[in-house]
This record gives C-alpha cells, structure tokens and sequence, in this order.
C-alpha cells in the first residue's frame, strides 16, 4: 500500500512539473578551440547592444519618412446638400478625388456630381444634367511652392533624417569595434601574463623540491628554504593578482562577445589563443585627407545637416514668392438635359489664374537670417572636425612607428634576459652563483617578457585606433 502512495505522489510530481522542464532550454555548449579576434568582431558587429539600438533609430526614421508621404496621398470627399422644405426641392451630390503632384505645390483632381430639382438663379451653378457631370483638372504651383513646399521639404527632411541614421550606426559600429579590439587584446595580453608568471612560480616550485632533498642530505643550510619559500610566495601573489586581471578582462569582453539572442558569454581562460592577434596594418591610401572626409560618418553627417539647412534655406526663400498658381478644368454633363437647360450639354474647359501678394515679411526675413546662421555653424564645425581628424592621424602614425620600434627593442631585450637568466641558472647548479642572483635574473626576465608583451599590446592599439581614425571598415570587421 506504501509503495502505491509513493508511485502514485511521484506521478503527480511528474505531471506538475513537466511543463517547466520542458520549457527549460539547455544551454548551448561554447565552442571549442581558441577565441579568435574575428569571432569578436563578428559578434560584436550583429549583437551590440548599442549596434541594435542605432538600427532601430534608423527603422523609426524610415517610419517618419512614410509619415511624411501621407502629404501626398490620394483623399476621397464625398458631398450632399438636400433642401428639405422651401420654395425650391434641390438636392445635389458630389465625389471628388485629389492626387498631390509629387514635383510641384499644385494637384490633380477629378470628379463626378448629380442634381435633381430646381435651385435658385443664384445656386444655378448645382444644376446637371439628368445623369450627372463628370470633370477633371489641375492646379500648377507657377512661383511660390513651384520648386519647394512645406510638404516636399518634410519629405526630404525626413530622408535627410535616414542617411544621418545610419551614418550614426556606422560611427557607433566603429566605436563598438575598436573597444572589442581593445578589450579582447586586454584579454588575450592578461592570458599571456598569467602564463609568464606561472612559468616563473613553477621554476620556484620545482627549485623547492631540490631544495629540500639537498638540506636533508646537508649539502645547503635549512635557511634556504624560507628564502626561496619567500620567492614563491611572492611569485603566487603574481599570479593570484594576474588571475584576478584575466577575470576582470574575459569580463569585460563579454560586452562584445555575445550568443545569437544577445546574451553575454564569459569566455573562459581554456579559449585562450597562443598568442596576440595579427597586427591590422590600416590602408596606407586612406590616410589621405579626401579620403578620411569621404570615410568618416560623422563628416558625413554634418554634411548631410548643411544639406538640410540649404533646403530649408530654399523654403524661407520660397516665402517671399508670389502666389500664381494656373487651373485648368474640363467637365461634360451626361444624359438627357436637366432642369438647368441645354447650356451644360456640350463639353467644357476653363483656364484660369490666382494671385497672392504677401506684402509684409518680417517672419520670413526672420527665418532667413536664422537658416543662414545655422549653416555657417555647421560649416565651422566641420571644419573644427576636419582639423581634429587631421590631427589625431598624424599624432596616431606617431605612436604606430614608435611602438613598432619600442616593441622590437623590448623583444631585444627580452632575449637578452632569458639568455642571461638561463647562463645564471646553470652557474648557480655549477655552484659558480648564488641564490639572490639567480632570482633577480629570473625575476628580470619575466619582467622583460611582460614589457615585451606590452609594447606589442599597444603597438596592436595603435594600429586598431588609426584604422578606427581613418574608418577603415575592412580592418575593423565592418
């Protein structure tokens, strides 16, 4: 009987808590191998944050833009009028459509209207024939609104608005991926650290164990111990400390590095690669001026606000135009002839002309003066980005030819230093050197290896900020 109570309360657990664990997912195992550079990029490229957030302004402006549009959608009206006492029974109805032209203020339009009864001499204008009338005509903008208007000015603002979009996604992209670059370069350098300071925690280590059998065999004095056990220590606290970095590092490049829904993904230190990634060496055409102008987004993008600030510019101009618009309208009524008589029988066609003066323009003066200011602002800051553009390329060609010769002279010295910590190592089992000096050897080629690793660290930077300068989208994964 207990054993069926117990059968039965373990199917009843089941079938409660089936459905969450259906719905739990299992998580993706990480890839094998070493993390490479071009998998950050890649990641980075598609599954930023700040990359998502910039494309979504881009698909809002794309959604401004056929807000806009709506300026020039075709519009249906629909009118009836009915006299329902009085001396005269009219009624009359009317539907019309109008079409807006997309390259000039005037429109398009056309027409069907029908009447039945009688209407005053002074409502003679209603009448049709017994099957209505039908009409079709146009309305051309001929000085003011002929070449802008508030609407055609929307609308290329509103396009204007789409390139500036997505030229702030590109410079956002550039911004993403030189921090990637320098964030995975922090931690593929801290991978690297670790390992020079392991190597030199493990030659104190193994020294220890000969140590020991050597002072209990009375060939070295017992204090040597707690010398050399002072070395380890010392070294593990290197270590723990460059751990702590690697940590702090795979940290943070899993703001770059993310999983297909956007999830940050930690790398950890077995992804580590052998070494530094290949040096981006930036295209040495690009760093001609015109072409840095015509690469970089944000050049491109105060030009694009000049070109709307002319526009508008355009638009205040357009203010001080005359009205004069042209209309021209033909019309023929249908069927048997109405109440109204034989005149509306045969076909018809008007020609006429509007006039409007504005005679005081103070607004539009206003305007004017405040549209050309704009534009010279703009001007001056691009010119302002211009020269800082200018500057930072020279200053970063600086640093790329000094860090290549500071990296071959630390890569020098390097060797120099393991050369010398390993003679020292051999004199010392010789019995030709002492102890301290084999630990300050060691301790100096190390020293050397990690400043070795610096320079190629920052010559690695160099190179990725001047491709980032010149917005080389090739170097950076773009």
């Amino acid at each position: 009987m207990q054993n069926s109570l117990l059968r039965l309360l373990a199917l009843l657990l089941a079938l409660l808590f089936a459905p969450a664990l259906a719905q739990q997912q299992p998580q993706q195992p990480q890839p094998a191998g070493p993390l490479t550079l071009a998998e950050v990029l890649a990641s980075s490229r598609f599954h930023a944050p700040q990359v998502l957030e910039a494309m979504a302004r881009i698909r809002g402006a794309e959604g401004r833009l056929l807000s806009t549009q709506a300026a020039f959608d075709t519009v249906f009206s629909a009118d009836i009028n009915s006299r329902v006492f009085g001396f005269y029974d009219g009624s009359n109805a009317n539907v019309r459509l109008t079409q807006p032209l997309p390259e000039n203020g005037g429109y398009t339009y056309g027409g069907y209207r029908i009447s039945s009864g009688r209407f005053p001499v002074y409502e003679d204008e209603y009448y049709t024939n017994q099957a209505g009338e039908v009409m079709a005509g146009a309305v051309f903008s001929l000085l003011r609104d002929r070449a802008i208007d508030e609407r055609r000015f929307a609308r290329s603002l509103a396009e204007a608005d789409i390139a500036i979009a997505e030229a702030d996604r590109l410079m956002i992209a550039i911004g993403v991926q030189r921090q990637a670059l320098s964030a995975y370069n922090a931690w593929v350098a801290a991978g690297m650290r670790l390992k020079v300071y392991r190597d030199l925690l493990d030659l104190a280590e193994t020294r220890q164990a000969g140590f020991r059998r050597q002072v209990e065999e009375g060939a070295r004095p017992r204090i040597l111990l707690t010398e050399n056990e002072q070395n380890i220590l010392r070294r593990q606290t290197l270590v723990v400390q460059t751990e702590q970095q690697l940590a702090q590092a795979a940290a943070a490049l899993s703001l770059y590095y993310r999983a297909a829904d956007g999830t940050p993904i930690t790398p950890p230190p077995s992804r580590l690669p052998p070494g530094l990634p290949p040096l981006i060496i930036p295209d040495r055409i690009g760093l001609d001026p015109a072409t840095i102008a015509a690469a970089r987004p944000d050049l491109r993008t105060l030009d694009i606000r000049i070109r709307q600030q002319s526009q508008r510019l355009a638009l205040d101009r357009n203010s001080f135009l005359p009205k004069l618009d042209l209309k021209v309208e033909a019309s023929r009524d249908l069927g048997p002839i109405g109440p109204g008589g034989n005149s509306r029988t045969p076909t018809e066609g008007k020609l006429g002309l509007s006039l409007t003066v504005p005679l005081q323009q103070s607004a539009a003066r206003g305007r004017l003066a405040q549209t050309n200011a704009e534009i010279e602002a703009f001007r001056q800051r691009r010119r302002l980005l211009e020269d800082q553009i200018g500057a930072e390329v020279g200053q970063l060609a600086i640093a790329v030819s000094a860090t290549a010769r500071l990296r071959t002279i630390a890569e020098d010295e390097q060797d120099r230093a393991t050369t010398m910590a390993s003679a020292e190592r051999r004199r010392f089992e010789a019995g030709a050197s002492d102890f301290f000096l084999v630990n300050v050897r060691e301790e100096s080629a190390a020293d050397a290896q990690v400043r070795a690793l610096d320079a190629a660290v920052r010559q690695i930077t160099a190179n990725a900020e001047l491709a980032a300068v010149t917005a080389d989208l090739d170097a950076l994964g773009l």
